[in-house]
């Protein structure tokens, strides 16, 4: 569950805005939570009083650190938490950023009024400084609420819909596309006849080609930006097995390209999912090799990487190797036949089956059933049930791989496991990507199964590395 602390001087505005939205049903439903903080709660000053006049005289009263620094100090405890202040001189926040903090399981909001607040608090406590647009407001709330409002959104299972947040402006950098309700004419104007087509490829078609056409017009800055993914992903699509898994980062707007270095056919390239802290990278050699690991984000969790001297290289830089795999790809647009019929989308009551088959099965952050507990959320996992009892699942990992699969070892050679894929494929092509996964090798078993299903190999092999944290041992 994320946690949101607002520290404010009218918490009750805060909690007002938020409580009838989306974003407070979530919190009614243990998605998250919302802490208000009054900070007159922890003035020294028997008055209430925490305001006083700046040093060298100006305009207006200026907020005192002590109120700020007991109020943050006693919702984190003095742990570090990461901490925004709401201020017109910050950084301008953007989907990306939300998406970044969408990432952390404590996020304290710092609202400001008057003049501001007293610079020597904000240099012990505050981690990012965010500004929502060029213009000031009387007071730090309205800021924290949008930001709220946004950062909630993606927190999985907020939305109910794991599609919703797919297909929204910003989304790969194109702004969403033009869309209708009933009456098909209304006011002379009438529906565009493809959305009552019932061609769920030419409305896909259509609505792709209309959101390129805003995005051109209204925000070329995002348009450059996304026909450089656009390029970039049809010059790897020429070895599209060995790169698939870039590709799909690309296209399904999960990337920022932090490297390219072309050389004649050959690419060297650095991805950067920032919502998963994962990096995909390939080298041309090792000195484009030791570039790339110099620009690894310092919070980057994992790489995928497919030459051996990237693998011993991060190796030495505090990586991990986690297994050795195969790449497999779908490229057939034809949906997988199914024949175990009772599969459905697993619901948070699935939880414990799952996380006690996959990984330890604890619920904390950072560990495996941490993780069960969010793919769960996110709408990404599947399960097969036999008279209503679970035996099997199979997932989408965050980076967008198909994986997880399991079925229980007396229900096996019943074509569960395959039924179980074939389902998650299905519903990847509905999404228009293209599905691919990993296979450890030296699994002949599960090789088997993707061929048998259609998939093909990629020629290269992959390492998944680990980053080591300082006190594992």
């Amino acid at each position: 569950m994320t946690k949101f602390h607002i520290l404010t001087l009218f918490p009750e505005m805060v909690l007002q805005g938020l409580s009838p939205s989306i974003i407070g049903r979530a919190a009614e439903r243990g998605l998250l939570s919302l802490n208000a903080v009054d900070i007159r709660d922890y003035t020294l000053d028997r008055h209430g009083k925490v305001d006083d006049y700046p040093y060298g005289g100006g305009a207006g009263m200026l907020m005192q650190a002590q109120p700020v620094y007991d109020a943050h100090r006693a919702v984190t405890g003095g742990r570090a938490v990461r901490t925004i202040y709401m201020t017109p001189q910050g950084a301008p926040f953007t989907q990306r950023m939300a998406q970044d903090f969408a990432r952390e399981e404590e996020l304290v909001f710092l609202c400001g009024h008057y003049e501001g607040i007293d610079e020597r608090v904000l240099e012990l406590v505050v981690t990012d400084q965010v500004s929502i647009g060029d213009y000031v407001l009387t007071g730090g709330e309205l800021a924290a609420m949008v930001m709220i409002d946004a950062i909630g959104r993606l927190i999985p299972g907020v939305l109910g819909n794991e599609e919703s947040a797919g297909e929204e402006s910003f989304f790969n950098d194109l702004l969403e596309y033009p869309q209708y309700s009933r009456p098909e004419q209304w006011q002379g104007m009438r529906v565009p006849e493809v959305l009552l087509s019932g061609n769920h490829r030419l409305v896909s078609a259509w609505r792709l080609e209309q959101s390129r056409q805003r995005t051109a017009s209204r925000r070329p800055d995002l348009y450059a930006r996304y026909q450089e993914k656009q390029r970039l992903t049809e010059r790897l699509s020429r070895q599209k097995r060995d790169n698939i898994h870039m590709m799909e980062s690309l296209s399904r707007g999960q990337a920022d390209i932090i490297y390219t270095d072309f050389r004649g056919k050959d690419t060297a390239l650095l991805l950067y999912d920032r919502c998963c802290a994962i990096a995909m990278l390939t080298a041309l050699d090792g000195e484009t090799g030791e570039r790339m690991a110099d620009l690894l984000p310092g919070d980057t969790r994992m790489v995928l990487v497919s030459e051996a001297f990237m693998r011993d290289l991060l190796a030495e830089r505090g990586y991990a190797v986690f297994g050795e795999f195969s790449q497999m790809l779908y490229t057939r647009k034809e949906a997988l036949p199914v024949r175990h019929k009772e599969i459905r989308r697993l619901s948070m009551e699935d939880f414990p089956y799952v996380s006690g088959w996959y990984g330890s099965g604890s619920e904390g952050p950072g560990t495996e059933g941490g993780y069960v507990r969010e793919r769960i959320q996110a709408g990404a996992m599947y399960g097969a049930f036999l008279e209503g009892r679970q035996v099997g699942f199979v997932g989408t990992h965050e980076e967008g791989a198909l994986g997880m699969l399991f079925v229980e070892e007396p229900f096996r050679g019943r074509g569960i496991g395959a039924s179980l894929e074939a389902y998650a494929v299905n519903r990847m092509l509905e999404r228009g990507w293209t599905p691919y996964g990993h296979v450890a090798v030296g699994n002949a078993a599960s090789e088997r199964l993707q061929e048998r299903l259609g998939f093909y190999k990629a020629e290269k092999t992959f390492w998944w590395l680990e980053k080591v944290l300082a006190n594992d041992t």
